[in-house]
């Protein structure tokens, strides 16, 4: 472990877990990384850093198309889960409502500006709800770009987080015109993104969490929606430091082959490295609060002969700076040690093991899900079935009770499921929403 934070900052800390030992001629490290945040947030009892919310601002985006008229008791949840949200606002944060349809307009304050939030502002917000009202389509884009303008008067490292809710499809807009948008906005904002009812597709909204380094979820029923919304809301005033960066550095003639996120969900960082000096790179991890996550490295290293040693790589957190430079917070090292021990060199490291089954897992039901959709339903129960011997497998009791819903299990240890019958949308999509949630390893 090794931290090297500034007094009265959060502390971040660095761990590795990894079998360094390798066989003769073996190339491929992996280790588990876990980086914990400590000495700010909202778990330690405390208000974050900046308790005044000066260095944040939220911006909640409602889809007001004409679904969101049916029924009628959609809308007026999503007013009452925004102005449940805005109750749960520090003050000082900078915050403001957009109305989401084939355009984006802005519901409070207007004028291109973030108001502060205090009694008076919060007050003036819920009325100005008011005016959501539903018409028109849906074009996600113009929202995401309008909350970047409006995020734009924000200063360097501010904690800058969306909230994103739709009930239906992207259809007035390209899906280029999305990609274009999210490509900007990617690294500048996060956001969490919820889907109300079950006319939505998951793919959609979690390709839109997954470039702004946000959740995503699915709120079956409207009335749900005000919790939700406290809930992500409160999470969001959690954090405390923004624009975390996961830096990689490697030795000569070694590759990094992939880096995960593994835990709380499974989110694939390999294509969002960012050159950051001689043989290193920036892989970004978004705002963080008190709260610890686990990432999965795997290096090519030249391969080595029995008795031989290397540093793999240098994983460090580190706060990149627009000159180049950067505030190292902590960092560890994955190493690799040549073996002619049969028993070191094929050991499994247990948290390796449990976090490559996770993503696995998540793999499975959406490929499961997909095929059944395609009508394949040998390969859909043979997916789902894997699925469930690997949540049984890896105790990921959530994710096994979902398929629950969606498969008759009838030997868990191996596998052996049948598709229930009339299964709802809701249940179904569900389970694909939340497959990228993974269970830590018990230690």
């Amino acid at each position: 472990m090794a931290s090297l934070s500034k007094p009265n900052a959060p502390r971040f800390d660095v761990d590795i877990f990894q079998n360094e030992y390798l066989a003769e001629g073996a190339r491929e490290v992996n280790a588990i990384v876990t980086v914990t945040a400590t000495g700010g947030g909202t778990s330690a009892g405390r208000l974050p850093a900046s308790a005044d919310g000066g260095d944040a601002a939220v911006v909640i985006m409602i889809d007001c198309s004409g679904s969101m008229d049916y029924p009628a008791s959609k809308m007026r949840n999503a007013r009452e889960a925004t102005a449940a949200a805005i109750d749960t606002l520090r003050d000082g944060v900078a915050f403001a409502v957009v109305a989401g349809t084939h355009e984006a307009a802005e519901v409070y304050p207007g004028g291109g500006e973030l108001a502060v939030a205090d009694p008076s502002t919060r007050a003036a917000a819920r009325t100005a709800l008011r005016r959501l009202t539903p018409m028109g389509g849906t074009a996600i884009g113009t929202w995401l770009a309008l909350a970047q303008r409006l995020f734009e008067s924000r200063p360097e490292r501010s904690i800058r987080h969306g909230i994103l809710l739709t009930d239906g499809r992207n259809e007035h807009e390209k899906p280029a015109d999305l990609q274009a948008v999210l490509e900007r906005a990617a690294g500048y904002f996060t956001a969490d993104c919820r889907g109300v009812g079950t006319d939505w597709e998951v793919d959609e909204l979690r390709r839109i969490s997954s470039a702004l380094l946000g959740t995503v979820d699915i709120v079956a029923e409207p009335s749900g929606l005000a919790d939700d919304f406290r809930a992500m809301m409160s999470t969001a005033m959690g954090k405390q430091v923004a624009d975390v960066a996961l830096r990689i550095w490697t030795p000569a003639n070694a590759v990094v082959k992939y880096v995960k996120q593994v835990a709380p969900s499974v989110e694939d960082l390999t294509g969002r490295r960012s050159g950051a000096g001689p043989r290193a790179g920036d892989y970004p991890t978004g705002s963080w609060g008190d709260e610890s996550r686990d990432y999965h490295v795997c290096v090519e290293v030249p391969a080595a002969t029995v008795g031989d040693e290397m540093l793999a790589a240098r994983v460090s957190l580190v706060l990149p700076r627009p000159d180049g430079t950067a505030d190292t917070l902590s960092q560890g090292l994955v190493r690799a040690v040549w073996t002619d021990d049969l028993a070191s060199s094929t050991r499994i490291n247990q948290q390796v093991a449990h976090y490559t089954g996770q993503a696995e897992l998540a793999a499975s039901i959406q490929e499961g899900l997909a095929a059944h959709r395609a009508g394949d339903v040998d390969r859909a129960t043979a997916k789902l079935g894997a699925a469930v011997r690997l949540a049984h497998v890896t105790g990921n009791d959530g994710t096994f009770r979902l398929l629950e819903k969606v498969v008759d299990v009838v030997d868990p240890k191996e596998g052996t499921v049948r598709f229930r019958k009339n299964v709802s949308e809701a249940d179904s999509m569900t389970l694909e929403t939340r497959s990228t949630k993974t269970v830590r390893v018990k230690r």
